[in-house]
């Protein structure tokens, strides 16, 4: 088993200062769309999608002129998962399984790309993106399901990872794979934790946005803990999945930890 970490889908707003903590405040920062692509014996697997292709084609229609405004997505095709997948000389056919983290619309813009694929997703979290309140609907896009994925629903996890409930989908895939509920920013929001020889990856998509956070000293930048704050589902909740994280990464080293938009994580892979 391999796995190859791609960037999705490169955000761009305003402030590098205020988003990145260093840099320029007339310069653009920077956040990348954080996936992995596993690639098995006999297929392949993402977790996350970012952008996709018609999210780069019909930016405002597929993401809404709101997210293109505040996060300046690049909007490049060759950071689309589909083409990066083709350019590893592999066919996005061959792409069975999907794991998105939460179904926001930068996590999720290219499942219409792997029609064939089962998406695994937690139950709340589907309920909740396919009746969206008025708010919500910013962030779940229904344009983005309109291709009827095949959902594999999760409903109550009975496995336990490191002393966090978990789904373990290992069986049905061949590896180590576990769905960890992480949730706060989404209703239901979970953590990707593949298991690579005798170390652990844990994604943790938007469960935290810097790498301080999980760290002894927050120093989170001002715009990016605004953004945190203004689109967490739940803050009591959020909160008590971060204080989870800490301890996990303080009591078992051997669990990589990263979240979907840190740059300097992502760059710490590649």
């Amino acid at each position: 088993m391999k796995i190859y970490h791609l960037n999705c889908g490169t955000l761009c707003p305003i402030c590098e200062r205020l988003i990145n903590g260093t840099g320029s405040y007339r310069k653009a920062g920077k956040l990348v769309c954080h996936c992995l692509l596993i690639e098995s014996h006999d297929k392949l697997v993402l977790v996350d999608t970012g952008l996709g292709i018609k999210d780069v084609q019909q930016p405002h229609h597929r993401l809404g002129r709101m997210f293109t405004h505040l996060f300046r997505p690049k909007l490049d095709l060759n950071e689309t998962a589909y083409y990066q997948i083709k350019k590893l000389g592999f066919s996005p056919q061959d792409v069975t399984d999907i794991f998105p983290t939460h179904l926001d619309l930068d996590h999720v813009g290219g499942l219409a790309d792997f029609p064939h694929a089962t998406i695994h997703v937690y139950h709340q979290e589907l309920l909740t993106a396919l009746n969206p309140s008025f708010k919500d609907q910013l962030r779940y896009r229904e344009l983005q399901f309109s291709h009827q994925p095949k959902w594999q629903r999760y409903h109550t996890p009975h496995h336990d990872w490191f002393g966090l409930p978990a789904f373990n989908c290992s069986e049905q895939l061949g590896f180590e794979l576990n769905m960890v509920p992480l949730v706060g920013h989404t209703l239901g929001h979970v953590g990707i934790a593949v298991k690579q020889d005798k170390q652990w990856l844990l994604h943790c998509g938007d469960a935290y946005f810097h790498r301080s956070q999980i760290g002894e000293h927050n120093t989170m930048p001002k715009a990016l803990e605004l953004f945190e704050k203004q689109a967490q589902s739940d803050k009591n909740k959020r909160l008590a999945t971060l204080q989870r994280l800490k301890q996990l990464r303080h009591l078992h080293p051997e669990i990589q930890m990263f979240c979907a938009h840190d740059v300097v994580e992502f760059e710490q892979f590649t």
